[in-house]
């Protein structure tokens, strides 16, 4: 039954499906990565104004402005961490729904066949009673 099951996931359509859903929540985390690295860059960029506005203005305005861009620059990373970790989840979650699926719908498939083959294996065997029967005593018909 579970071969049957790994071979209607390989051949079918869900296949795909399963693989584009994927593909996007991958895109998700990429989109997520590249926002971290700009943030990174951001904060390098940054820090790189701070040292020539040091150069021109003084150390105690900057200390100021240092202190201020930290704040940020932490509250930043904080909320880009905890999208990252969103996103990571919503992947994880959305992975695990779409098998949980693809297999409760794949199960009920083999199920749905199986009772359906029994059925008709039922049908023909009272069929084959009725006519063995017909052909043993014909006065039934009567």
């Amino acid at each position: 039954m579970l071969k049957s099951i790994l071979n209607l996931i390989k051949s079918s359509s869900i296949k795909k499906k399963l693989v584009c859903t994927i593909k996007i929540e991958v895109l998700e985390v990429v989109v997520v990565v590249v926002v971290v690295v700009v943030v990174v860059a951001a904060t390098a960029a940054v820090v790189v104004v701070l040292i020539v506005i040091i150069k021109v203005v003084g150390v105690a305005v900057v200390v100021v402005i240092v202190k201020v861009v930290r704040v940020v620059v932490v509250v930043v990373i904080v909320i880009v961490v905890i999208a990252a970790a969103a996103a990571v989840v919503v992947v994880v979650v959305v992975v695990v729904v779409v098998v949980v699926v693809v297999v409760v719908v794949l199960i009920i498939v083999v199920v749905i066949k199986v009772v359906v083959v029994a059925v008709i294996k039922v049908v023909i065997v009272i069929q084959q009673l009725h006519n063995f029967i017909m052909f043993i005593e014909p006065s039934y018909i009567t």
